[in-house]
């Protein structure tokens, strides 16, 4: 881990001089290849570039999550929005005990993001994930896990509609399929329950939540993420993506899930204690990422 007079320094570093040293450079070329590794250093560098909150993270954190995206194949593209870096401050120790504060990229994949995995995987004939408005879930047995739709096909008139609900359904190649329903109530008890900085009771911290700027996005997410871990197929990339969500990935590969954490009263002081501040920095994704 670095001690504070290391992330001093690291921060007064840019992102193009850090990604320039020797080490570093050899380190992406080991990985991504010598042929690619200008355009990847580039895109970083770009990201970085673009997002004040972002430039403010650890170069280290930042090239992790950057790594982590190209293992999986997955440009952090505007347009595509399969993945993005988000700042989180957290509360550390340095090799004298002393606390210290940090700002480090966390990896969260998008709810396009574990589409394209699956659909690349072959298992997958059909996925999708949608919002249920206000008069077209006409039943929905909880027993059986049965329900019906009725959509509304005319857009203009649906987009009034107030969401009560999501969905999401695949279909295997071989026929299998699965369903998924949440009401609205029932997910933000999950953001609740699993992110502090969503249930936060100071107005500047969750008014910065995922959960906060982007409910919908987040719902899908958490609907697609549920369907596929407890149902689907999950080969190696699926699964190397699954344990890396919404995590800061040190130096070794190991996931530090600093957001994604119960609400559980024996934690919660130091939860909020070491998630300070995360926001929706690095990509501002089209309608509906």
């Amino acid at each position: 881990m670095a001690t504070k007079n290391e992330v001093a320094t690291q921060k007064k570093q840019g992102i193009a001089s850090f990604l320039a040293s020797d080490a570093v450079k050899n380190n992406v070329m080991s990985v991504v290849g010598e042929k690619d590794a200008q355009k990847f250093i580039s895109s970083v560098v770009s990201a970085v570039q673009t997002n004040p909150a972002l430039a403010e993270c650890t170069n280290s954190s930042i090239l992790s999550v950057a790594l982590v995206g190209h293992s999986l194949n997955l440009p952090h593209s505007p347009q595509l929005g399969y993945y993005w870096f988000v700042p989180f401050e957290n509360k550390k120790k340095d090799a004298n005990g002393n606390e210290y504060r940090v700002k480090e990229a966390t990896f969260q994949l998008s709810y396009r993001g574990y589409i394209q995995l699956a659909l690349r995987s072959g298992d997958y004939k059909k996925i999708h994930v949608t919002d249920i408005k206000e008069g077209e879930l006409k039943s929905y047995n909880p027993i059986t896990d049965e329900f019906e739709f009725e959509p509304i096909t005319d857009y203009e008139e649906r987009k009034k509609k107030e969401t009560i609900g999501y969905y999401a359904f695949f279909i295997l190649t071989n026929g299998f399929k699965k369903e998924l329903y949440w009401s609205k109530e029932k997910m933000n008890d999950h953001a609740l329950k699993y992110s502090a900085t969503y249930r936060s009771d100071k107005k500047w911290v969750k008014d910065k939540a995922l959960w906060t700027t982007n409910f919908d996005d987040m719902a899908y997410k958490t609907l697609i993420r549920m369907l596929i871990s407890k149902h689907g197929i999950m080969r190696t990339d699926m699964a190397t993506a699954y344990q890396s969500d919404m995590a800061v990935i040190d130096e070794n590969g190991v996931p530090d899930y600093v957001d994604n954490v119960p609400n559980e009263p024996e934690k919660a002081v130091d939860i909020m204690a070491d998630v300070i501040d995360g926001e929706f920095t690095e990509i501002k994704h089209e309608q509906n990422e």
